[in-house]
């Protein structure tokens, strides 16, 4: 039996200031995908070795900061009520999933613009656990609708359309306002699952 050690207190002050230190940046931040682990450590007042110590890498960091603000929409997914949870008709659900996932976007658009630009081809955002987990049930719930040779594409093109970097292009550099966003997309969900 796995024995669960306790936290000791000096490194939960430490992973809590550091948290707070790196949202604080990448909110800040004009360009959050240049946020450095020096610039974190120093914010926090803690040590480089520290830093890596406890979260490995940058894009790590911004992980387990984000994984905290999307847990109450994973659950919603996973196992709660429609229009988000499993017993809603797929169509419904594709499209309550997506705009879900614009909202929490630009609720914490520092954050996933960090994530997002923070890396090449191994750290990407394709290769994350939570980008899988998404893709995987939008492919099999598109599926249903267009049958399985397209899902898969169709999956990411869905979530394509929800990339924080598009997102803020979108409302800040062309003034889309959220609700105007919402309603396209919705749209936009609509337009493809019937073609």
């Amino acid at each position: 039996m796995a024995v669960v050690r306790e936290e000791r207190a000096d490194a939960a002050r430490n992973r809590k200031a550091i948290l707070e230190a790196a949202d604080e940046l990448f909110a800040t931040s004009d360009s959050p995908g240049e946020v450095s682990m020096d610039d974190i450590a120093r914010a926090a007042g803690v040590g480089k070795g520290t830093l890596f110590r406890r979260f490995g890498d940058r894009a790590n960091l911004i992980r387990q900061v984000y994984a905290v603000r999307l847990a109450p929409l994973r659950e919603q997914i996973q196992s709660g009520p429609p229009p988000l949870g499993p017993d809603t008709p797929p169509r419904t659900r594709v499209a309550a999933i997506i705009d879900a996932i614009a909202v929490v976007k630009l609720d914490n658009a520092h954050l996933m613009l960090a994530l997002e630009e923070g890396g090449g081809p191994t750290s990407g955002i394709y290769g994350s656990a939570d980008y899988v987990g998404v893709h995987g049930l939008l492919r099999d719930l598109v599926a249903t609708e267009l049958g399985v040779g397209r899902a898969g594409w169709v999956a990411h093109v869905l979530l394509a359309t929800v990339r924080a970097d598009l997102l803020r292009h979108v409302t800040e550099g062309e003034g889309m306002s959220h609700s105007a966003l919402r309603s396209s997309l919705r749209d936009f969900v609509d337009d493809t699952l019937d073609h």
